[in-house]
């Protein structure tokens, strides 16, 4: 991944920022498949916050046929639901996506009752709930450093399916546990709170961060960005893809096909580059 810092531009007396992303994400499969249905959530949102989406495309490379369904599904992220018949060897999706951002930091979000709620991935145990006790809820700052000292970042210990109380009893994890964490100590705190996936600048994979919801007007709240997992808040390094409630609302790729003895291997290509 590479991370140019080459031009800014002023667009109402602030700096905006014009982020190019360039992602390959190639499934090989050891047999050929058949049915293939791929989900994607990669493309960033129309709007979120000051960030803005210019242009977006997204082809299926390495098969004879293919249909696509592009769609907001309940938590208004973009999704792509690609359909393939037959895979003989690979199936590539190539990505370019241009969005431009500034650096202004909290911004206005329609109220969601759902990121009230605990869910399976985030449920708090004792442990959750001792993690914040005694904490001002008002206080982010120390609920998201908190959080940081709760595990060491370490790659291959925990899953998808990996709960927070799980990964915060065995001390290591990665992003995802950092967020699912966070979310676990501010719900139960009375805290909203959503997970959100995306990209940060400087780091070859994709990231996951939380966004922290504080009451604002009757239908709005402030959503305000935080990163347990480098202990800090968000600012246009940050490039927002998708929200939920945790990271099964917000995956980026899951899929399914046909085919018993066939496995298959991931590789992902990214570039995000400012010009």
């Amino acid at each position: 991944m590479t991370d140019r810092r080459s031009s800014v531009a002023a667009v109402d007396g602030r700096e905006s920022l014009t982020f190019v992303l360039e992602q390959r994400i190639r499934y090989r499969y050891s047999v050929p498949v058949t049915n293939l249905r791929q989900r994607l959530r990669v493309v960033p949102p129309w709007a979120h916050g000051p960030q803005r989406r210019q242009r977006w495309r997204l082809s299926v490379d390495g098969v004879q046929s293919s249909r696509t369904r592009t769609y907001l599904d309940p938590f208004g992220n973009l999704t792509v639901d690609v359909a393939v018949p037959r895979v003989d060897d690979a199936v590539e999706f190539v990505l370019d996506v241009e969005t431009s951002t500034d650096r202004s930091g909290c911004h206005e979000t329609a109220v969601d009752r759902r990121y009230l709620q605990p869910t399976r991935l985030t449920a708090p145990d004792r442990a959750l709930v001792e993690l914040t006790s005694g904490a001002d809820p008002s206080d982010v700052a120390s609920i998201c450093a908190r959080v940081h000292r709760s595990l060491d970042y370490e790659w291959g210990v925990t899953g998808v399916r990996t709960t927070a109380s799980d990964a915060l009893a065995g001390g290591r994890g990665v992003c995802q546990d950092y967020a699912h964490i966070m979310l676990a100590a501010c719900r139960s705190a009375g805290l909203a709170a959503r997970y959100v996936s995306g990209h940060l600048t400087g780091e070859g994979g994709s990231h996951a961060w939380v966004e922290v919801l504080h009451p604002h007007r009757r239908d709005s709240w402030i959503a305000e960005g935080w990163d347990p997992t480098h202990n800090r808040r968000t600012d246009a390094d940050y490039l927002v893809i998708a929200v939920g409630r945790d990271y099964a609302d917000a995956a980026p790729l899951s899929g399914t096909y046909d085919g018993a003895a066939a496995t298959n291997t991931l590789a992902v290509d990214k570039h995000l580059d400012l010009v």
